[in-house]
């Protein structure tokens, strides 16, 4: 493997290099010809790009040099030029429903592949555990997308990734006391450890903002609780995945960790992509973000009197590119093992196994009050109804027997 190191980027485009207008938008991708990965890394550097601006702005609102402020107010309007050409990949004969297919594929399979290579057992824990939820989550648009739409989300997925119940949504809501993990210590912990946790509470914290935000424009009443309900499981990850974060971390530490990740995943993209104009995009998107990297590297030796590279005690070369692939046996496994757990604080328990008087209990039953006003479970309910069974992709059994029923939603399982 040839070693990176965007520190030494000697091509590093500078922060002023503005774009004009004709430069903002780009070609779109073909909704119909497009891999489902090109699809999944255009919502993944959205949610990147989009995570790096508001930090930006909070650092801003936390910050009183003015001077600074100005060098913050210039990283971020070219960051924000960045979002702008990312967001303007996706076509416009694209529904919403139909993105959301994509986001959930992204969420399934980012989650497994980082899962599958993180050190961190808590982080690995965390990853393992929602990922069974944005898993379910597929499960419940497409049969939403084929009820209303009459499309197959296996046409959009392609066989990459299985399309079935995880751990159901019913079961997924939680107190939010139950949310909280223990941090990380980027000190402490291998590069690529923290470079997941800030890819993983990014990328949710994209599909939260993008469900807050498209839910309420679904045009029937059943989608738009179900772009609710969800909304709040998304809710929930963020602040697991938040939660990770190395809390010690000064600001502009966090800004040079945001630029790295940045870096790393353009690097990762341009590597991955098969798409020759978008391949050709995300290369020129990591020589700006090399350009980032070197500002706020500058900026933390003015206003900090540190080296940058000091954060990088092991050195600062990429880890692996992040490549996505499909994960079929990898989630199968972690289903059949882990399926039927619920959330106790930083631990994990057998749903079974939790007192009724328990925080989850209570919060579950509190917002579950009757099982026919959820909207997860009515979708499932309404598609049985209209075709007969749910809509599904497997390439073998459930491994979860109280799962593989084609007939009967298990509202039961995990809760």
């Amino acid at each position: 493997m040839i070693k990176v190191n965007p520190f030494n980027e000697e091509k590093a485009i500078p922060v002023g290099d503005f774009r004009n207008w004709s430069e903002v938008t780009v070609k779109p991708y073909d909704k119909n010809t497009a891999s489902p990965y090109t699809k999944t890394r255009v919502i993944l550097m959205n949610g990147t790009e989009f995570e790096q601006n508001w930090f930006l702005h909070n650092f801003m609102r936390h910050e009183k040099n003015n001077a600074l402020r100005r060098e913050l107010a210039l990283l971020r309007r070219h960051e924000q030029q960045q979002q702008k050409v990312i967001s303007s990949l996706k076509p416009i004969d694209e529904n919403p429903l139909e993105t959301t297919i994509a986001y959930e594929q992204l969420a399934v399979d980012l989650t497994a592949i980082l899962a599958k290579h993180v050190k961190d057992v808590n982080v690995k824990n965390a990853l393992d555990f929602a990922l069974l939820e944005d898993f379910d989550h597929l499960y419940r648009f497409s049969n939403l997308l084929e009820s209303e739409q009459n499309l197959s989300a296996k046409d959009y997925t392609k066989e990459y990734t299985e399309i079935m119940p995880g751990r159901p949504t019913i079961s997924e809501h939680r107190h939010p006391y139950d949310e909280i993990n223990g941090a990380i210590c980027n000190k402490n912990a291998d590069l690529f450890t923290v470079l997941v946790t800030n890819i993983i509470t990014a990328a949710e914290q994209q599909t939260m903002n993008f469900y807050m935000n498209v839910g309420s424009f679904h045009p029937t009443s059943e989608g738009r609780k179900l772009y609710t309900e969800i909304a709040m499981i998304e809710e929930q990850h963020v602040t697991e995945y938040g939660s990770l974060l190395d809390t010690s971390c000064g600001w502009l530490e966090n800004l040079i960790m945001h630029e790295y990740t940045e870096c790393y995943l353009y690097y990762s993209c341009a590597v991955d992509e098969r798409d020759k104009n978008i391949k050709k995009l995300y290369e020129r998107l990591y020589l700006e973000e090399c350009g980032h990297l070197l500002f706020a590297s500058k900026l933390y030796e003015t206003y900090a009197k540190k080296d940058a590279l000091s954060l990088f005690p092991n050195g600062a070369d990429f880890p692996e590119p992040l490549r996505f692939n499909g994960n079929i046996d990898y989630i199968r496994d972690v289903i059949k093992n882990t399926g039927c757990l619920t959330k106790q604080q930083e631990g994990y328990e057998r749903a079974i196994n939790v007192s009724d008087n328990s925080l989850f209990k209570q919060y579950n039953q509190k917002v579950n009050k009757r099982t026919g006003l959820v909207a997860s479970h009515n979708i499932i309910d309404d598609h049985i109804k209209k075709f007969g069974k749910d809509y599904r992709f497997q390439v073998a059994e459930h491994p979860e027997e109280a799962l593989s029923s084609r007939t009967k939603d298990n509202t039961e399982y995990a809760r």
